[in-house]
């Protein structure tokens, strides 16, 4: 039965390209965010920001893509469920990845801060587990490594989670003006929700393992 139906499968393969080039993409925006965070003047984290715009709009092209070959394609590698639910979530990284860069400079955090550093590197590590889960899935020969690669991103989330706690304890403790603690607060969330979506990702990708390895 496996073979039959992987004689009916695209011989493109567009939809694993697209997500290869979503989930790379990813990956550079997700860099841009820890130089954003590492870096003191304003103005050279505003030009760092743009390029995350840039390759946030590429994202979006890249998700407009997918849905367009879904609606094109009456055969596809995998459930059009997953399909849709991967794209969606890894356009939601993206975007939380951005916004949490665009609200830094936006609300003129300083963000040399150790909450939003630590989530930085952490939401790094978590979009490049989900980059060479994705990189796996157009042969699905190495499932063990898609496995490491999602627990790799749970452990990730469950990190975010302890930092953004740790975070606002701190937060609360230490920042005396209210207006900051409101700022910093929403950036350490969005930043939070970001991993969250990295699950989301790997929780889809370890669906398609499951049915299709």
């Amino acid at each position: 039965m496996a073979n039959i139906l992987k004689f009916f499968l695209p011989k493109d393969r567009v939809f694993y390209t697209l997500f290869e080039n979503a989930s790379a993409n990813l990956e550079s925006i997700a860099g841009k965010l820890v130089e954003v965070v590492n870096e003191s003047d304003f103005n050279k984290r505003a030009a760092l920001i743009l390029q995350m715009e840039d390759l946030e709009h590429q994202n979006d092209e890249l998700t407009h893509q997918i849905f367009v070959e879904l609606g094109r394609n009456f055969i596809t590698p995998f459930d059009r469920e997953d399909i849709h639910s991967l794209a969606t979530a890894l356009d939601d990284i993206c975007d939380h990845i951005y916004a949490s860069a665009k609200k830094i400079n936006f609300y003129k955090v300083d963000p040399f801060d150790q909450g939003i550093q630590k989530m930085a590197d952490v939401i790094y590590d978590a979009v490049l587990a989900v980059n060479n889960a994705v990189s796996e899935l157009r042969n699905l020969k190495n499932t063990q490594k898609i496995v490491e690669c999602v627990i790799k991103i749970n452990s990730a989330e469950n990190q975010a989670d302890d930092i953004f706690d740790m975070s606002i304890e701190r937060l609360f403790d230490t920042e005396p003006d209210a207006k900051q603690v409101i700022k910093k607060r929403e950036i350490y969330q969005t930043m939070e929700v970001a991993t969250d979506k990295c699950e989301d990702a790997g929780n889809v990708i370890e669906s398609i393992v499951v049915k299709y390895a």
